[in-house]
């Protein structure tokens, strides 16, 4: 009964700011879903893009136009790198404080997927791998999640020093085909297509073309093994509703909903796929994500039977891309 008065109260104060109690209800039981379903794993990306939702939003006010970082020049190391991390047996970390780049050993070369920024691929990821014991030169694909600099900046560095062929969503090469850039970008090689099996050796990786951050986005299924056991790692390509800042740094001439839709419709279906595939690892492309800065120094320390904090079940990875999609909604339902 005090749930039923609270929730009658909310929706008559809604009524006389002159907000719709529909639409706030919709909103509201939205972002409760996602809630739910970030549970204690999942606060990174719950907080990062459901929570603006939460209150309705005033009066349009001018926003600053997304930028890359280092249109000065490169930021300090120290604000950014981050030392390689081996996470599983044939997967490692080579990314930065706050951006995933991830190595994936084959028995016939090296897989990278997200090759971070222009300024610290060779630190991070070349540097990164020798540090590992292992050597760039046999990188043969750079899988790019998107054509964003922060993911896609290095991508041109790997190909250029060590013939290595970049995919990317076909999409996305337009993308980053007619975005303006003052560093390397990688020339055209794989267009990725949904469904598409990338076999190196003995590894075989499933790309899927998810459109909503992006219209070229690429989520993937990478097998690993964990002390030989078997794993299946997720990874959710694109997260951030970046449409709602600067929508010239995706595509201009889209509404919200347009993105919105996509986004929604992508993370559905990805969800399924997980499920049905049996994922139990997640990893990310921003480390918030997938709580990278708290499970990497665990990993560095770890022993010999010790747990790996990146198993977390088929159903916390399910619940991950729940909470995209649930924050999605919420995001549609507030904006239109």
């Amino acid at each position: 009964m005090k749930r039923f008065t609270t929730l009658f109260i909310f929706l008559a104060l809604m009524t006389l700011s002159g907000q719709s109690p529909h639409k706030e209800a919709a909103v509201a039981a939205h972002i409760e879903a996602a809630r739910k379903a970030a549970g204690a794993e999942h606060r990174g990306i719950f907080e990062g893009i459901c929570t603006q939702f939460a209150q309705p939003r005033g009066p349009a006010a001018a926003k600053p136009v997304r930028r890359s970082p280092g249109g000065g020049g490169p930021p300090d190391r120290a604000a950014w790198h981050a030392e390689p991390v081996k996470v599983f047996d044939n997967l490692y970390f080579v990314g930065e404080k706050d951006y995933g780049a991830w190595a994936v050993t084959t028995s016939e070369g090296i897989i990278i997927i997200d090759a971070i920024f222009d300024y610290s691929v060779e630190d991070e990821i070349v540097n990164g791998l020798k540090k590992l014991g292992l050597n760039p030169a046999t990188i043969r694909y750079v899988i790019v999640s998107h054509a964003h600099r922060d993911h896609v900046g290095g991508a041109g560095y790997l190909q250029e020093h060590f013939g290595a062929k970049v995919v990317m969503g076909a999409e996305d090469w337009t993308l980053l085909e007619n975005t303006p850039a003052s560093w390397l970008k990688p020339s055209r090689n794989i267009a990725a297509t949904d469904g598409q099996k990338l076999t190196l050796g003995d590894t075989t990786i499933t790309l899927y073309v998810t459109p909503g951050h992006t219209l070229g986005t690429l989520s993937v299924l990478v097998p690993v093994k964990d002390q030989g056991k078997p794993h299946l790692a997720a990874s959710w390509g694109g997260t951030g509703f970046n449409w709602l800042s600067d929508s010239t740094y995706i595509a201009p001439g889209r509404p919200s909903k347009f993105w919105f839709d996509h986004y929604i419709r992508s993370a559905n279906r990805f969800r399924d796929i997980v499920a049905k595939a049996g994922a139990d690892v997640l990893i990310a492309n921003h480390t918030h994500l997938d709580d990278a800065k708290s499970k990497l120094p665990m990993m560095a320390k770890r022993r010999p039977g010790d747990r790996n904090p990146y198993v977390i079940g088929n159903d916390a990875v399910v619940r991950y891309v729940t909470v995209a999609s649930e924050c999605a909604q919420a995001g549609l339902a507030r904006t239109e």
